[in-house]
């Protein structure tokens, strides 16, 4: 079963990335000179129709692209296939606002082994090992070692938005009662002979402790409040600092220089 999903993911990645860029478009790619004329056959070939600084980015991205592949001498089909390349790991990156940067490295990875080896109809050979290796250093180094940069710009912005709910306070306006308010109250007090008498007695809870007792408590609470957001904001810090750690190291390791290398 492993085996049939991963010879659909290849058909599929075979024929999304020769669907990109057609051989005419690159010849109308080739024979653009000037970067601004590169710039506006790019947009055309890829429809690209976004808001700056977006749309300025990522004809630079596909610019450089073409320049690198310039500067190598590939040939159009050669081309073709890494402008497709460079847009399905742009793709995959922004595909969500959470950290990917090890599954676009892979998926990179993966995609230049499916055009470096000849094994139809799920590969094919159009670059060397000489040439993906170089093409693998081209893309760690322009788009990888600024992915966080893309994933700024493409994608929203995730902001934590806390709500705390207390049980058990009572409503402000019972607490802050008015200060005039008094509470009668007409008791009967017997007296020693016996007799009833009628005794009217107030009892008046003064205005200034209410108010006092109300404060106390509302600075009670936002000081709890205040300090629960700074434990989750400091433990937030904490968990992004070591993602982009274990991330940083993983680009760095010898493992990975190894691996490029063979």
């Amino acid at each position: 079963m492993d085996l049939k999903i991963k010879v659909a993911q290849a058909l599929k990645v075979k024929i999304m990335l020769w669907t990109d860029v057609s051989y005419h478009d690159m010849e109308q790619i080739d024979n653009m000179q000037s970067i601004p004329d590169l710039e506006s056959a790019l947009c055309s070939v890829f429809q690209v129709d976004l808001p700056e600084p977006k749309q300025g980015v990522l004809m630079e991205l596909y610019v450089q692209t073409v320049l690198f592949c310039r500067q190598c001498s590939f040939k159009k089909e050669q081309t073709s296939a890494l402008l497709s390349i460079i847009k399905s790991i742009h793709e995959a990156n922004i595909e969500t606002p959470l950290n990917n940067i090890q599954q676009c490295f892979t998926y990179c990875k993966e995609l230049l082994l499916c055009h470096s080896v000849r094994r139809p109809p799920f590969s094919i050979n159009l670059f060397s090992f000489k040439e993906a290796t170089c093409i693998l250093e081209y893309i760690h180094n322009s788009y990888m070692r600024h992915y966080k940069l893309y994933k700024y710009i493409f994608t929203p912005q995730v902001k934590l938005d806390l709500s705390l709910t207390y049980s058990g306070i009572p409503d402000q306006e019972e607490s802050f009662a008015p200060a005039e308010n008094v509470i009668e109250e007409t008791q009967l007090v017997p007296k020693k002979d016996g007799s009833p008498e009628a005794q009217e007695t107030s009892i008046t809870e003064p205005g200034g402790a209410t108010l006092s007792s109300t404060s106390e408590l509302k600075t009670l609470i936002e000081k709890e409040v205040r300090e629960q957001m700074m434990l989750v904001s400091g433990q937030l810090n904490q968990r992004m600092k070591e993602i982009a750690d274990q991330h940083i190291g993983a680009l760095y390791s010898p493992q990975t220089n190894q691996k490029v290398k063979k």
